[in-house]
């Protein structure tokens, strides 16, 4: 039962930086700048949890630590967009670090997941 928990709050964990991801960048004005940095950063920032959610439904160990990896790698690209957002509006510096924190956090997990397979 506890590894149930634990699946659901990485679940809800990673769907809740996706929104999080989603709720920074309507913040953001349009500009040939930020439109295409803003779409990077919602494709990578959102497929982590969608990524943890199929891993949770794997056909195999395999395929499992297949989707994770993607889920590690992922963060990792969402961590190099958030800084180039940041770079480009550094109003939203505090925000974006609180997500970049969360992406970092979330890189370790992964990995630690795929270490203990």
């Amino acid at each position: 039962m506890a590894e149930n928990s634990k699946q659901y709050d990485l679940e809800e964990r990673t769907s809740s930086f996706g929104e999080g991801i989603i709720k920074m960048v309507k913040k953001l004005k349009p500009s040939s700048i930020n439109n295409p940095l803003i779409t990077q950063l919602i494709k990578c920032g959102t497929s982590i949890g969608a990524n943890y959610m199929e891993a949770n439904g794997a056909e195999s160990k395999k395929d499992f630590i297949h989707k994770i990896n993607i889920c590690k790698k992922e963060a990792r690209e969402t961590k190099h967009f958030l800084r180039m957002i940041v770079t480009a509006n550094p109003e939203i510096k505090d925000e974006a670090k609180i997500l970049w924190n969360e992406a970092q956090e979330l890189t370790l997990i992964f990995g630690a997941i795929t270490r203990k397979r």
